[in-house]
């Protein structure tokens, strides 16, 4: 056992020293770890930012311009004034994503009680901002209206309805957006810096180094996995550190160490993964073409994009075996929530029999290919 650990220190050491003399992977996982994460972070938006919003004001009342003025940055751009006839070309080349037509007499028929109707054309193209922004102009014309009137609209309501978000009160997206990116980037680097390490030693002829020395395929794959991911950990940790927390402003409640305990499970599971695609292809491209759908549907399905609750109820137990589900499941607990040992012990366990599984059948395939390039 001693001699076994011995082998992997030292190759794993040569890995180290590979990656090193390997310029454009250290690029990759810089560029992936600060830029790609504040990019995406600040970029992607779910919430309603700066939405473009029109209003055709028929009426030209108080009460119209007091609904006009209500729109407001940072969620809405200030209102253009449209006539009727220019709704079609503004909506229709994309220039405004909402139009509201106040229609004529409307606070002369409110004060009336003859119920006015309000149009809102929406351009459901921009999805996000479609399906939120439509609520949110509903809302602040109903509350503009209650407070023409001289009521509250809630004081008279039976029920009154208060939210409280937790983990994320401001409901900002990049709270959420950044510490996913984190994830990703940590699978699909897993995959590729360990398929890539072992396609480089085919390319390069090393691989008939090994083959003549005293060592295992077990000796050569755990190096590979254990200086593969300790850049991967590492690199993962201090991006958490200063650019989710300390650039993005993105606080993290749980504990860091248990974060990187479980980064450290689950990385065992996601690089024998990636030794396994690496039997498979025969060049660096034929891996490439193996990894990058692997990695979307690991990515897609895993609830970093869409909650699992939002899936069909046989694709979410057919995605449950995915070492990326128990990983995001694990990360946005922590993280996101504080949760301690004693409530992610189930997805630890889980990343850990996956990688065990993971890593059995990665190491017959490795050694299949051994024997046949001896």
């Amino acid at each position: 056992m001693r001699e076994w650990l011995t082998h992997v220190w030292r190759l794993g050491i040569k890995e180290l020293h590979s990656l090193r003399r390997d310029p454009v992977l250290v690029l990759l996982i810089v560029y992936v770890f600060t830029l790609a994460i504040h990019s995406v972070a600040t970029g992607v938006k779910t919430e309603v930012v700066n939405a473009a919003i029109a209003v055709v004001d028929e009426d030209r009342s108080a009460l119209s311009r007091q609904i006009r003025d209500a729109f407001r940055p940072p969620l809405f751009q200030t209102p253009v004034l449209l006539a009727p006839q220019q709704v079609d070309e503004a909506m229709d080349h994309g220039r405004q994503t909402f139009v509201l037509d106040i229609p004529p007499r409307f606070e002369a028929d409110l004060l009336a009680g003859r119920g006015p109707d309000l149009q809102l054309a929406v351009d459901a193209t921009a999805m996000t901002q479609a399906g939120i922004g439509a609520t949110y102009v509903e809302t602040i014309v109903m509350a503009e209206i209650a407070t023409f009137l001289g009521g509250s609209g809630a004081a008279a309501a039976p029920v009154a309805t208060v939210v409280r978000a937790r983990f994320n009160p401001n409901l900002d997206s990049t709270w959420f957006t950044a510490v996913m990116q984190v994830i990703n980037n940590v699978t699909i680097l897993a995959i590729v810096l360990v398929g890539a390490a072992v396609m480089r030693e085919r390319e390069h002829g090393t691989i008939e180094h090994l083959l003549v020395m005293p060592l295992r395929a077990s000796e050569i794959m755990a190096a590979k996995i254990w200086a593969n991911g300790l850049v991967i950990l590492a690199a993962a940790i201090l991006s958490l550190w200063l650019v989710v927390n300390g650039l993005l402003g993105v606080p993290i409640v749980g504990s860091t160490a248990l974060f990187a305990l479980g980064t450290g499970v689950y990385l065992v599971s996601v690089t024998a993964l990636g030794i396994l695609l690496s039997t498979l292809a025969r060049s660096m491209p034929q891996f490439g073409l193996l990894a990058i759908p692997v990695f979307a549907v690991m990515n897609m399905l895993s609830g970093a994009t869409t909650p699992l609750e939002s899936m069909p109820a046989a694709l979410r137990l057919l995605v449950q075996p995915m070492p990326s589900t128990q990983f995001v499941a694990f990360a946005q607990a922590v993280l996101y929530r504080g949760a301690g040992l004693e409530t992610v012990w189930p997805q630890l366990a889980a990343m850990a029999a996956i990688g065990a599984a993971f890593f059995v059948l990665a190491l017959a395939r490795f050694r299949a290919a051994l024997a046949a390039a001896a």
